[in-house]
């Protein structure tokens, strides 16, 4: 059977099938057809005459995209008989979603006799996206935007109203976009690139495209753009470690006296090797020339160094064996620890500088690792008093001999859900003994969470607590998402060898419980019920009460704005003054940030009966204002009226102006100036203020390369000239002689990009290589050579043909509806292997690709949804490009059509199903 044979015999077969006599039960379908596809539909037509009757038929449907295989047709139905007149049709794949008619009219040849049938078909949805990347650039320089392009189709047969979205770049049209059942859209995103990149890198960009009417058909795609450093940061052949130097005048009003003097401070943090394996730190500040405060640094001295598993400190620092034993103390010393694979052995030695009880104290440990997050710790600490200086402990007990205090600590992960954590020490003096333990544990579950610690330490403990005990917890449930409870209990330790730098926190004793409740996705309303107890430590005692309370908290973002609201009622037992009665406040936080300045508002109202009057009114207020003019610039400024007496043991702001400014780079200036009130104090202010110059520099501490060259020559291809062609090298320029050498000196090895000047070359000049390139260097001499040649062009011609010899396929004898026309876009991408390029081009238009490097190229033709009815005769072209070369391409895309050739006699369709009596 030959191909044509075998052809008409499949685009026949219903017909055929159709013309034979078919049962009663005949159906022919007509719901749910997709787009694109064929399909028949049947008519009887019957004849209760006695004679033969032929009748002229006609078949119309209601949309173009309906298309009758055959329009016209001579039907002959036998006297009383019922006839089936089948009509094949073609469904377009742009047909939208829906019902359709199909109409038949006859006319009978002998006694002109109308008659008119219709029947519906159902259209089904069809949903088809695609989407693909056209153009993007392969690199772009830093500070230039980049732009990628994207062909978005829609080949379904529904109006799809989409949403366009890109997580890192953004959308050059509207975020939302109709489109049309077979229309395309370009769709562009872009991005700015930072100038003043570093380091040259890629960036990705994508787009997404979704509708919210079936979002799980998310069409995304990603490109990636290299981007080019203009400004890269110079690598440097040594490595260097950052040091800060400066020097700061202070000056400050000191209970009516006035002190000033310099302050000279030198800082260094880093590593001493590339692997980073080494790291040296070193703090060194000269005596402070006015009274020390929390505002101006204190005289220290240390350097410390660390390396793999191996730790050593010199000088001034925190030295702190255990929670019970030494939790923190001030002191000039020296501390050694190395870790082995599961053991870690070390110690210090600690003269203290803030706390005369104690001259010397000495510790050695050892912790053994059970797993990564359990440990087990074994110590001794040995204590030597002064036995001539007046005690500073709060508890007023004072060492009487050297002390010796032994101590084991462990920590525990129980479970993914629970850690525990715990200490027991013993002490011994000549004429003591004591002991203490502590016990930690915390839990992290789906819905609660919570945390408690309890300590005690016996009366004659030597260690850092003694005769006194402590207990902290807090839980908090989570009842719904938006609900939760909460509780908390707080009670300090009352006796503890504090040093003298600082003072002591009053004491503090309470309990609260509460309820949370986020009413909206940014406001919280809270509900606490309590008690306190409040007892200051100094002598004569500012306050001293036990407080019943009620308290309501408001958190709400007001678009810019952050508000909290907060009222507090209680009731307040007065042990100072033995009185009763009540405690009210009512504060507001107002913040917000506008102009790269953060703003914030503070104002408190209470009537108190907690100090030495009955129902006492405090007003305090304040405002903070702080303002980032750029990277280099920052200004603060701050005012409080008061402060409340609880917080006497701090250091408090009344007035603060701070200004930093960045010189230049690695130089910098602050300025600041303060009015305060010191510990301890409650009315009495003094002044501050400080002119600090800093200056940022690298020390090399080790040469980690050397410095390279490369070197090449561009080779005149064809060209009118090689000389005077610029080449960038990051921050490096090179520019060729008459021969078209370069050379680039004193390069520091790296990953580089070579590019060349454009501007310097004649418009048609193109390198036979690609550029830029990417060159990394090493300690050795580079070679780069290549060759300067004309650039070369494709132009080209998409054609259309109607018809086209033996791949015509069309009925001879019937003409066809006219069809809607649309425009057919095809894509088209140039390749030599190295480079891509690709473009939309539409029927009928003309293309172009310029400025392409002479060589092998392929030419590919991608579809792009082409309606199936239109082919490419040829996909694939391969060429060879000369230098200048214009090269003319002619695409031909062919139009096909069902093609049957009928004898001169048309086929009869029909069956009888009742035969009438005469």
């Amino acid at each position: 059977m030959t191909k044509n044979q075998a052809l008409y015999l499949i685009i026949l077969f219903p017909v055929l099938i159709f013309s034979q006599k078919q049962p009663k039960e005949f159906v022919s379908k007509k719901d749910s057809l997709l787009p694109g596809t064929s399909t028949s539909i049947s008519f009887t037509i019957e004849n209760g005459t006695s004679e033969n009757k032929i009748y002229d038929i006609r078949i119309e449907t209601s949309d173009l995209f309906i298309i009758p295989i055959i329009t016209k047709n001579e039907f002959s139905v036998p006297a009383g008989e019922n006839a089936v007149y089948i009509v094949p049709l073609r469904i377009a794949s742009e047909a939208p979603q829906g019902k359709y008619t199909i109409k038949l009219y006859g006319t009978g040849k002998t006694d002109s006799e109308q008659i008119i049938r219709s029947s519906e078909i159902i259209i089904s949805g069809n949903r088809k996206l695609s989407l693909t990347a056209i153009d993007f650039p392969e690199f772009v320089k830093a500070g230039e935007i980049i732009k990628a392009s994207f062909l978005l189709k829609n080949n379904g047969n529904m109006t799809e109203n989409l949403i366009l979205e890109s997580k890192n770049a953004i959308v050059d049209h509207d975020a939302s976009l109709s489109l049309p059942p077979g229309e395309t859209k370009i769709i562009t995103i872009s991005k700015n690139t930072n100038p003043d990149l570093g380091k040259n890198e890629y960036q990705n960009l994508n787009l997404s495209v979704y509708s919210p009417d079936n979002p799980a058909e998310n069409q995304s795609l990603y490109t990636s753009t290299k981007i080019i450093a203009v400004k890269p940061a110079e690598d440097d052949i040594y490595h260097r470690l950052p040091v800060s130097a400066s020097l700061a005048f202070i000056g400050m009003k000191n209970r009516g006296n006035y002190q000033d003097g310099f302050q000279g401070e030198l800082y260094g943090k880093g590593s001493l090797d590339k692997e980073n394996k080494g790291e040296l730190e070193f703090h060194a500040v000269t005596k402070n020339p006015v009274e020390f405060n929390s505002f101006t640094k204190y005289e220290e001295y240390f350097i410390s160094y660390r390396r793999n598993d191996f730790f050593i400190h010199l000088g001034d620092k925190n030295y702190s064996s255990s929670y019970l034993t030494e939790f923190a103390r001030y002191g000039r010393g020296a501390e050694i620890r190395y870790n082995f694979k599961k053991i870690s052995l070390g110690g210090f030695y600690n003269h203290p500088r803030f706390f005369r009880d104690i001259k010397d104290e000495f510790n050695v440990y050892s912790t053994f690792k059970l797993n990564k997050e359990s440990e087990i710790t074994a110590g001794y600490l040995y204590k030597i008093p002064r036995q001539d200086e007046i005690s500073y402990s709060f508890n007023g007990m004072k060492l009487d001999s050297n002390a010796h205090l032994p101590y084991a600590t462990g920590k525990l992960k129980l479970n993914k859900n629970i850690d525990a954590s715990g200490e027991i020490s013993y002490s011994k003096t000549d004429k003591t003994e004591g002991n203490a333990y502590m016990l930690q544990v915390s839990g992290n579950f789906e819905r609660i969470n919570g945390s408690m610690m309890y300590m005690r330490a016996s009366p004659q403990f030597s260690g850092y607590f003694s005769n006194t005990s402590t207990f902290n917890g807090n839980l908090q449930f989570k009842i719904l998402k938006r609900l939760s409870v909460f509780t908390n209990y707080v009670q300090d330790a009352r006796n503890f060898q504090r040093d003298t730098l600082y003072l002591a926190a009053p004491y503090r004793k309470f309990f609260q419980y509460g309820i949370s409740y986020r009413y909206l996705k940014n406001g919280t309303i809270m509900f606490y019920n309590g008690y306190q107890r409040y007892k200051d430590r100094l002598e004569p005692r500012e306050f001293d009460y036990n407080e019943k309370y009620f308290r309501i908290s408001i958190d709400q973002q007001l678009g810019i704005f952050q508000l909290n609201l907060e009222s507090q009622f209680g009731n307040t037992d007065n042990y100072l003054t033995a009185f009763s009665g009540n405690s009210s406040f009512y504060t507001i936080n107002l913040g917000f940030e506008k102009f790269k300045t953060s703003f914030n508002v503070y104002g408190s109202y209470a009537i108190t009966s907690r100090y030495q009057l009955q129902n006492q009114k405090q007003f305090y207020y304040g405002a903070r204002v702080m303002s980032r003019f750029s990277s280099k610039t920052f200004l603060s400024i701050f005012y409080q009226n008061n402060y409340m007496p609880e917080e006497y043991y701090n250091d408090r702001n009344l007035f603060e102006l701070l200004f930093h400014q960045q010189l230049f780079q690695g130089h910098e200036f602050d300025l600041s100036g303060r009015y305060t009130l010191q510990r301890g104090e409650l009315g009495n202010k003094d002044f501050i203020f400080s002119l600090r110059y800093t200056w940022r520099l690298n020390i090399p501490v080790q040469k980690i390369a050397e410095y390279t060259t490369l070197s090449g020559n561009i080779s005149n291809m064809g060209v009118k000239k090689v000389d005077g062609i610029r080449l960038l090298l990051g921050s490096h320029l090179a520019v060729t002689d008459k021969s078209g050498n370069f050379i680039f000196k004193n390069v520091v090895p790296g990953d580089y990009l070579l590019e060349i000047d454009r501007s310097t070359t004649e418009i048609d000049d193109i390198p036979d290589v690609t550029l830029p390139a990417s060159v990394l260097l090493t300690n050795k001499d580079h070679i780069f050579n290549f060759g300067l040649t004309t650039a070369a062009e494709i132009q080209g011609h998409i054609e259309f043909n109607e018809a086209s010899g033996n791949n015509q396929l069309s009925f001879a004898q019937f003409p066809l509806k006219k069809e809607k026309k649309k425009r057919e876009s095809i894509i088209l991408e140039a390749s030599n292997g190295e480079q891509t390029y690709r473009k939309i081009a539409f029927i009928g238009d003309v293309f172009d690709f310029t400025y392409l490097r002479p060589g092998d190229w392929t030419l590919k033709i991608y579809r792009n949804g082409l309606d199936k009815r239109y082919k490419i005769s040829m996909a694939v072209f391969h060429f060879m490009l000369k230098p200048s070369e214009i090269k003319n391409l002619t695409i031909n895309v062919v139009k096909q059509q069902s093609e049957i050739r009928y004898q001169q006699e048309s086929i009869k369709v029909g069956y009888n199903e009742i035969k009438k009596k005469k």
